[in-house]
């Protein structure tokens, strides 16, 4: 039987890994390849699912009762905030506004696993610079690596998957040096986690406001526990973020999404109680796998990265035979994102075995 003739696709999408999440993990095993937030949904936050519009009904396609939560919150207007399924859809949106074809997007490597489909989905280039030996974004290398074609640049602080902050000064120093006209994504995923001194916070520091051409991305996803809800939002300037809705799909975020966001900040206290135990943990297992002599980058994210090189495929079967669902970055290294308090020491007592 012959193979039927397919419709053309794009050579570049076609050469392009489709985004693999992190592996499942059985009933006995402890997920901790996709850092996610170990913790059930609040009490409230779930009565609040129960509440939502009829699944008959399509949702508000400007998610409005969140938007104006998150304008008050932030003093901005609703317009100066942007919601979609998840920060990684913002992302693509704003990408989509700004690139095209022979035009360059600029980010770390290696950063978010999704970062190098965006530019070319886009029909742009991406542009990686490669991270310090620390893990860190090289930002000296990253402005010089802007041309005449960049249009965009993505800042992952911490950085996913290897931990490391971008600090304050650096940023100031960064986009000072970038073109105005060039589009700063800074993506603070993780930003709930940090506990490091001198962190960029870019909504605290309101550097959208300095620098019209920087837009400011959060996730309900991580520290709000609400990943398998797909929510997340920008700030920044109003026409910025106009064309991010312009590019985006409508109607993708759901009434039970926005319910469970706005219930979240409801009970951001009670949220933050669980931050503070993730964080615990994740001080336990740095100083745990640095004292086995693991050379462990600085993570204020809720994982942590081991810088296993070649050896990083034996290295993640071993903890997956010990019923550890790890992410393994074939090459480079392992992200173990922390999880149920059971897994720590399970996690320590395997690496103990393995340098």
């Amino acid at each position: 039987m012959t193979d039927p003739i397919l419709p053309r696709i794009r050579p570049a999408i076609a050469a392009l890994a489709p985004y693999r999440q992190g592996k499942q993990a059985g009933p006995d095993a402890f997920k901790l390849s996709s850092n996610e937030n170990p913790f059930e949904p609040l009490p409230s936050v779930a009565a609040a699912l129960q509440h939502t519009t009829p699944i008959n009904r399509y949702p508000d396609a400007t998610a409005g009762r969140l938007r104006e939560r998150l304008g008050a919150r932030y003093a901005v207007e609703p317009d100066q905030v942007h919601v979609a399924a998840g920060s990684v859809s913002i992302l693509q949106q704003l990408i989509l506004a700004t690139v095209s074809v022979g035009d360059e997007v600029v980010y770390a490597w290696r950063s978010f696993e999704a970062y190098p489909s965006l530019p070319l989905v886009a029909g742009g280039t991406g542009v990686q610079v490669p991270v310090t030996a620390d893990g860190r974004h090289d930002l000296d290398a990253m402005a010089d690596a802007v041309t005449d074609r960049t249009r965009a640049i993505i800042l992952c602080t911490p950085n996913n998957p290897t931990g490391p902050i971008i600090t304050s000064d650096e940023f100031a120093t960064f986009v000072e040096r970038v073109p105005t006209d060039v589009l700063i994504i800074l993506d603070e995923a993780y930003v709930e986690f940090v506990t490091a001194p001198g962190a960029v916070d870019g909504l605290e520091e309101r550097v959208f406001e300095r620098h019209p051409n920087v837009v400011v991305l959060r996730t309900f996803s991580k520290a709000y526990g609400l990943a398998g809800l797909r929510i997340g939002y920008a700030i920044g300037h109003e026409k910025v973020l106009d064309a991010a809705r312009t590019t985006g799909i409508p109607l993708s975020v759901t009434s039970a999404a926005e319910n469970a966001a706005i219930a979240s900040l409801d009970a951001e206290d009670e949220l933050l109680e669980r931050v503070a135990v993730i964080v615990e943990r994740r001080t336990r297992l740095l100083e745990g796998l640095r004292a086995q002599g693991w050379d462990v980058p600085d993570s204020q994210a809720n994982f942590v990265w081991l810088p296993t090189g070649e050896r990083t495929v034996e290295v993640a079967a071993a903890f997956v035979s010990a019923d550890l669902i790890v992410r393994p970055f074939p090459g480079d290294g392992i992200r173990i994102s922390v999880g149920e308090e059971e897994s720590v020491g399970r996690v320590l007592e395997v690496a103990s075995t393995l340098l």
